[in-house]
């Protein structure tokens, strides 16, 4: 196992072939487009960042040898990004990615949700159960290690069992660490492996979170457009042992004193100014081919749009007159909406740009081009052997998709959709875990390890605070109602068997009936069945609890299925993959998988349309001019007041990111290492910029960091907050000065 350090530099051509890059590196036409890696930050021509506009070095952002740099100033929270913003672990995001927090300790008598929250002390500080901050360690490249266990002539579901075997062990010899969290994470389908450790801490507080009116200014009106006005920020401290090192959530606790932290910058942007974006983007879908691009499109988009409409319609109506119920479905509709509004923007970029059809323009040009080039020969037949797959997977795609609606365990589905129905999620949750647990450690399935049974009890206990009986069995029933109406050769047996035949009023009777007497809604039962066997959860008789088996053992053959998929995939994707890389002749990033990546950018607006031309700055002046008094453009009395002395304050701010789902909450930072602003969304013409970088718009949208600070000493009078926070020179805590000063005497 060879970590990556800043003599691979020196190793740059083998470096890019392995990683899918051309050879040449430092091409002039290079554009800002790409999620990149810390390592391939390091590969960069330096003078063309410099050109850019950065002024720090680039290893000042990733030091591989010592595994540090500014980026372990940026945490991954939640399935978002945050950064770390102070000596003392106080940490900003966005206001969506601390909602669930917010909502926990909501209550129609203590609204927090409507009326924001603000901890004066850290005595006041709101635990968030279930949140989890992620610090970046080190990132070790084991391609080589993961490879070299594959047999030879190994058909494709064999070796993918082999590299799966090996990338367990590595996993398991990672976690003998004290404190450190391992996984291996695969790039565009094995072109690459890279063993991922960080530092996780469990104990995170909510410090401060403004008024749902502040951080959800515009609502579903304004999501993904342009201009926008929102607040989308909130601040969260994470806090450790005694010792520094992770704990248990106590009163012993001290704040975490992070390596390093980021600034807050001095001077206001400027159009054309640079700034880099940092996080942990989610999924993209650059890596695929024409046909599967098609596939997204025409089925996986097309159907959300349609589903997410339906639970919302049912989710509004049911906590319609319910205001503890309201406030339970709060999290799961918003998501749900996010995701509804994002289904339809990607529709949308798809057909405007006609991506599909030049995607598959570019897929015909790689393989003439790799059929010329012996050494990429074997690219075309792996475009073949792709389309094959999609084939199979779309002869059964109804069915799965169904399937998958549902996730099991701590995971989530591709997009971060919420588990529901929650019965269905609790009970399939459970009965397949008790069947992993059966098996060795090493031959479970991703995510229900030994190492795993606590995030899964974390993740049973989270979705309670959300749970409303009412709207859960609406869902349910209107699953049943899709599945009942799948295609000959795709029907759901778990489903026919209890409801095949019934009339609408019978399948609410059963469903209701399921729900009535199970113990899978009292948590403290939950945590008790986690450790049950398969025979002991089927002794219970419980009927939720049995069609719940029955589902997770639906899952669990197209779980052999996909894994099938997989298998071809991580055979031949990589060898298109290079392909690809070599025909372009330029350095490509590889697809967003939810590791941590660097964008880079300017300031800029854009051009929506012929004859239009939006400027990259709002300020409070737009606040004012959109406030109706109404929903969603309701600002409260506080703002407009204070805003009235200040119109010209930006509120948010366009750059040219090439971001995705995942860098909600990421640091935007200048050209030194300095924080300018939070990233929370992208324009509406660039949601479908999962699929390809267009320069005319692609543009990320994020909340200028002194609209923060100017929320908090003009409308919400938080002095100890603001001097924790106040403008300093330095990047690094007392704790990376004393490093700096042992390493500045060896």
């Amino acid at each position: 196992m060879t970590t990556i350090d800043l003599a691979f530099r020196n190793r740059l051509a083998p470096a890019l072939l392995a990683f899918g890059f051309a050879a040449a590196c430092t091409a002039p036409a290079l554009a800002l487009d790409g999620k990149w890696t810390p390592e391939q930050v390091l590969d960069l021509d330096p003078a063309w960042l410099k050109r850019q506009g950065l002024t720090v070095s680039p290893s000042a952002l990733w030091d591989a040898k010592r595994g540090t740099g500014l980026l372990t100033g940026t945490v991954n929270i939640g399935g978002c990004s945050g950064a770390f913003v102070s000596a003392s672990g106080l940490i900003v995001t966005n206001h969506h990615c601390l909602f669930g927090a917010v909502q926990e300790h909501s209550s129609p008598q203590r609204d927090l949700i409507a009326n924001g929250f603000l901890a004066r002390s850290r005595a006041e500080e709101l635990p968030a159960s279930t949140l989890r901050v992620e610090i970046p360690k080190r990132f070790t490249d084991v391609t080589a290690e993961v490879l070299a266990a594959v047999p030879a002539d190994a058909t494709p579901q064999a070796r993918l069992a082999a590299i799966d075997a090996k990338k367990n062990a590595l996993v398991a010899q990672c976690r003998m660490q004290a404190d450190v969290k391992c996984k291996i994470a695969a790039f565009d389908d094995g072109v690459r492996y890279t063993l991922i450790e960080s530092i996780e801490l469990r104990d995170v507080r909510l410090v401060y979170a403004p008024p749902r009116a502040i951080g959800e200014y515009g609502g579903e009106i304004d999501n993904w457009s342009w201009p926008r006005h929102t607040g989308d920020f909130a601040i969260a401290r994470a806090y450790a042992g005694a010792d520094g090192r992770p704990a248990d959530r106590s009163d012993a606790n001290a704040a975490y004193a992070p390596e390093f932290y980021f600034p807050i910058a001095h001077k206001p942007l400027q159009e054309g100014d640079f700034v880099m974006i940092l996080g942990y983007p989610g999924i993209t879908y650059r890596s695929l081919i024409a046909e599967e691009m098609r596939e997204r499109r025409e089925r996986f988009f097309v159907r959300r749009e349609e589903l997410f409409g339906e639970w919302i319609a049912i989710l509004d109506a049911a906590g319609e007159n319910d205001a503890q119920g309201k406030i339970a479905l709060a999290a799961n509709l918003k998501g749900i909406h996010n995701r509804y509004k994002n289904a339809q923007g990607q529709i949308a970029g798809l057909d405007r740009g006609a991506m599909v059809a030049k995607q598959a323009e570019r897929d015909d040009a790689v393989a003439a081009w790799a059929a010329t080039h012996p050494e990429h020969a074997a690219a075309v037949a792996a475009r073949e052997v792709l389309r094959a797959a999609l084939k199979e997977r779309e002869a059964t795609w109804e069915r799965d998709f169904l399937l998958n609606l549902v996730p099991l365990g701590a995971e989530s589905p591709a997009g971060g959709i919420p588990p529901l129905p929650k019965a269905l999620f609790y009970a399939a949750t459970l009965a397949y875990h008790a069947e992993e647990r059966a098996k060795p450690d090493a031959e479970r399935a991703a995510g229900f390890a030994e190492a795993d049974r606590g995030k899964i009890r974390e993740r049973l206990r989270r979705e309670q605070s959300q749970y409303f009986a009412p709207a859960d069995r609406r869902l349910f029933a209107a699953l049943v109602r899709r599945a009942l109406a799948l295609p000959e050769g795709q029907r759901i047996a778990a489903v026919d068997a209890r409801f095949a035949g019934k009339s609408a009023d019978a399948i609410e009777r059963e469903i209701a009936a399921l729900y009535a007497n199970s113990p899978l809604f009292d948590a403290d039962a939950r945590d008790a069945m986690i450790d049950e066997s398969a025979q002991t959860l089927a002794a219970r008789n419980d009927p939720l609890l049995a069609f719940g088996a029955a589902w997770a053992a639906e899952v669990r053959a197209l779980r052999a299925r996909e894994r099938d998929w997989n298998a071809r995939a991580a055979l031949y994707r990589p060898a298109w993959r290079r392909a690809v890389a070599a025909h372009a002749k330029a350095p490509i990033a590889p697809d967003a998988n939810g590791t941590l990546r660097v964008s880079f950018a300017h300031v800029q607006g854009y051009a929506p349309r012929d004859g239009v031309r939006y400027t990259p700055f709002t300020t409070l002046r737009g606040v004012l001019e959109k406030h109706t008094g109404r929903e969603p453009f309701d600002a409260p009395a506080a703002v407009r007041a204070a805003a009235a002395s200040q119109p010209s304050m930006t509120v948010n701010f366009l750059a040219d990111g090439d971001t995705s789902g995942g860098n909600s909450g990421s640091p935007v930072i200048d050209a030194r290492g300095a924080l300018v602003g939070i990233n929370f969304d992208r324009v509406w013409e660039n949601v479908a910029g999962d699929f390809g970088f267009n320069p005319e718009v692609s543009r990320n949208i994020s909340v200028d960091i002194r609209y923060l600070l100017w929320m908090l000493r003009d409308v919400a009078g938080a002095d100890a907050l603001l001097q924790e926070l106040q403008p300093r020179m330095l990047h690094s805590s007392p704790r990376r000065d004393a490093r700096a000063e042992r390493d500045a005497e060896r």
